[in-house]
């Protein structure tokens, strides 16, 4: 290419545009001029180079650089950048990229340099991104190990399945005894198939249940091909960006359960297939097992879905039904034809009549058994209450009464009976029928003395 002549200004002009830093250096090497475009190459105190040795202005790595930049005639047809590295005033390294120009009728070399300060900023990130993704890769290399050795020495059967295709993925040892099927490989069958069939609904249920609470769900199933029932757990957990089953086998005696005789399994058989519901829960309330009918009560289709739930938050009346009852139990040890209302799962009431009773060590169960009511209720014809009795001959008082002598007999007549009501219901405990009631206790102590239900001389 022709290129025309130019001017002082103009050459001045393009190597200031050219480069970030320019240094005109004499047949010794020693710095004549300096110009520097870039202000944060200002750390390296540039100003103060001239009249300096170019060869003392580098690192000690740099100079053999230097050295060799001035031993070699200069080719104007090969120009080669080098890189040098600067002392920074501020204890660091400041990295740039030289090339040379020689001007042999006056005997000055002219360097143009360009910063490298962001690049080998780049340069450090990478090595210490790459650095750090070496280290994550080993921690990942040894949980996994960890992970592969926990899981296949586990002496519970575990599987993982994907929680879309419900198909196993992983198992570990003893998953793959105990459900060997000389048939079929282990991995990559349906979930449902290590199951009996007739379980393949409530395991079914159990997974979605798990899968809605994130919650660790149970559940007692039989292995197909097998009689004896096993527990099963199953909890989720996401992987690579989806969730995986986590299912837990245990046998009878790994979960605590003696292996029950033939009287006793006859008898949890009939518990299971009462026509009355039965629910077990501790002292405190909580949920442990519900048969079938139960179940059917509040609309539930799985036993997992009851478990570890609070007893009062089923009961209309919530924990003033649960205060009578607990206070009997722990009285009394039981308690006879409760009549009270249950919540099912669609918001609808049933009417139930409950017994309980206190069983286990030191009384640390309950027993209930729930009647539905609501077929009796229907039975009963509306003229059998004494309701309607007393409305009847409160008739025969029209026109013999004034309606507001009336009005007034009628409501004495309604409190009365509220009153003797929420007493049968809480087996004469006041405190409950008072809550029940809505009224303090000072009110319903007052209404008894006014009723004669109670003396003038019994205290609050």
């Amino acid at each position: 290419m022709k290129i025309p002549s130019f001017t002082s200004e103009k050459l001045a002009q393009l190597i200031g545009v050219a480069s970030d830093i320019a240094i005109l250096l004499d047949k010794k090497g020693i710095v004549v001029d300096v110009s520097v475009r870039k202000n944060e190459l200002a750390s390296m105190s540039c100003q103060n180079w001239v009249g300096k040795a170019w060869l003392d202005l580098v690192t000690s790595e740099s100079q053999v650089k230097v050295k060799d930049m001035f031993s070699k005639p200069s080719d104007a047809t090969d120009l080669r950048w080098r890189h040098l590295n600067h002392p920074s005033t501020q204890g660091d390294v400041v990295p740039i990229q030289y090339v040379s120009l020689s001007f042999e009728s006056e005997g000055k070399t002219l360097l143009l340099g360009r910063d490298l300060g962001a690049i080998s900023i780049l340069q450090r990130r990478l090595v210490e991104t790459q650095q750090s993704m070496e280290r994550d890769y080993l921690r990942l290399r040894h949980i996994e190990a960890r992970y592969r050795i926990l899981f296949d020495t586990s002496g519970d059967p575990v599987l993982v399945a994907d929680a879309t295709s419900q198909k196993v993925t992983e198992a570990n040892v003893a998953a793959m005894g105990l459900l060997k099927d000389q048939s079929k490989r282990l991995i990559g069958r349906d979930l449902l198939d290590c199951f009996d069939s007739k379980n393949h609904d409530e395991v079914q249920s159990l997974l979605r249940m798990a899968h809605a609470t994130g919650r660790i769900e149970v559940c007692r199933v039989k292995l197909n091909g097998a009689e004896q029932l096993v527990t099963l757990t199953v909890t989720v957990f996401r992987q690579e960006g989806g969730a995986q089953f986590l299912v837990r086998i245990l046998q009878a005696e790994q979960a605590g359960i003696k292996p029950l005789d033939t009287d006793a399994a006859l008898y949890a058989e009939a518990m299971q297939r009462a026509p009355d519901g039965f629910v077990l829960t501790d002292k405190i309330g909580q949920i442990r097992s519900v048969n079938t009918e139960f179940m059917s009560m509040l609309g539930a289709t799985a036993q997992s879905q009851l478990q570890g739930q609070s007893m009062d938050q089923w009961l209309v009346r919530g924990g003033v039904d649960w205060g009578v009852l607990n206070t009997n139990l722990r009285q009394q040890a039981s308690v006879k034809s409760f009549a009270t209302e249950i919540n099912n799962m669609s918001g609808l009431t049933v009417a139930v009549e409950i017994s309980a009773v206190a069983i286990g060590d030191k009384s640390q169960m309950y027993a209930f058994f729930v009647r539905d009511m609501t077929r009796r209720r229907q039975q009963e014809t509306p003229s059998s209450g004494g309701m309607a009795g007393s409305v009847a001959e409160l008739s025969h008082l029209v026109g013999r009464m004034p309606m507001k002598d009336i009005v007034n007999e009628t409501t004495e007549m309604i409190e009365r009976m509220c009153i003797q009501s929420a007493l049968e219901l809480t087996h004469n405990n006041r405190a409950s029928a008072a809550e029940m009631l809505g009224l303090s206790r000072q009110s319903l102590y007052v209404k008894l003395r006014r009723f004669g239900i109670i003396d003038d001389t019994e205290a609050d």
